[in-house]
């Protein structure tokens, strides 16, 4: 059994991730650990943070330690709100006045292209190393759906008529952005003599 760190508090997050992690890992999260620091996110691109993340995580607890930065990426807002996806209305991160604020700064657009991305930075056997995950899609004018988090009511990915608040977690998991991410990384994972 190897642990690992997840340097993450939010517990939709972790579940999405340990649903696709192998038996053989031990997921641990910094509400786990006991840690309440609200890690500084900092940096000005998402691999940035996901590294400044993961950094903590491995020099406060000593763990193989991963953390990962999302962001959702508007066409017509120039790739906002971006880095700022999770306070974009503000340092509460309430995801309904972020989505919100997104609806009102598109307005009637008539482009409403968008992607998200996730970028996870791995400290592991003395190195970093990064793993990325996007996905095409779109911004619905309203929200449609109960299920996932952030801004998941108004992202109707390519190639389908729902949103990802409407999917399955499975199904979420296996076209989405985080998904995609943690498929590389667990690919790597699972290629590591120390955890096979």
């Amino acid at each position: 059994m190897i642990e690992m760190l997840f340097a993450t508090h939010n517990p939709n997050k972790l579940a999405e991730v340990q649903q696709l992690l192998p038996d053989h890992i031990k997921l641990l999260s910094l509400r786990d650990m006991g840690c309440k620091a609200d890690i500084p996110e900092t940096a000005t691109t998402l691999k940035g943070n996901a590294k400044l993340k993961a950094d903590f995580g491995l020099a406060t607890y000593h763990l193989p330690c991963f953390a990962d930065d999302t962001g959702l990426l508007v066409t017509a807002l120039n790739g906002a709100p971006g880095v700022h996806s999770a306070r974009y209305a503000g340092p509460q991160n309430n995801a309904e006045a972020n989505m919100a604020k997104l609806l009102r700064a598109l307005g009637d657009k008539e482009d409403r292209r968008a992607k998200f991305q996730t970028v996870i930075a791995l400290n592991m056997n003395g190195q970093t190393l990064y793993f990325k995950g996007e996905v095409q899609g779109s911004i619905r004018k309203e929200k449609s759906g109960s299920g996932g988090f952030g801004y998941d009511p108004i992202f109707e990915p390519q190639g389908y008529d729902i949103t990802f608040a409407e999917m399955p977690l499975d199904t979420k998991n296996s076209i989405g952005h985080r998904g995609k991410a943690f498929s590389k990384l667990i690919a790597h994972l699972g290629s590591l003599p120390a955890v096979k």
